[in-house]
């Protein structure tokens, strides 16, 4: 993470839809596997899901449950919570490279 980027957190649904896609590419296999555990500035144990892109440094504020919910609810996810080819080929074709930074935390396999 780069610390001089804007950190947003906020929950998925309140994501402009552009950023909800490529989180959708940057996690194909679904979200609540990759969830990350932070202390808020309140003093709370918060999960979020993080993504970050050229300009700013996401935490998408969500439960396991809600991560699972959310797949399960979503059309361009299969019944076994993964990203479907011809959405991610669909994705793929709308964002370029430059445009998602791998958000996969390091030494998980996605």
């Amino acid at each position: 993470m780069n610390v001089n980027k804007p950190r947003v957190v906020k929950d998925f649904e309140k994501l402009d839809v552009k950023i909800q896609e490529q989180v959708k590419l940057a996690y194909p296999d679904g979200f609540y596997q990759n969830l990350i555990t932070y202390t808020d500035k309140e003093g709370r144990k918060v999960s979020a899901l993080p993504f970050e892109t050229e300009e700013k440094y996401y935490l998408i504020r969500m439960s396991k449950q809600t991560a699972i919910l959310l797949i399960e609810e979503d059309d361009d996810y299969d019944d076994d919570g993964l990203l479907k080819e011809d959405i991610k080929l669909d994705l793929t074709d709308k964002y370029s490279e430059n445009d998602v930074i791998d958000s996969t935390p390091e030494g998980l396999d996605s």
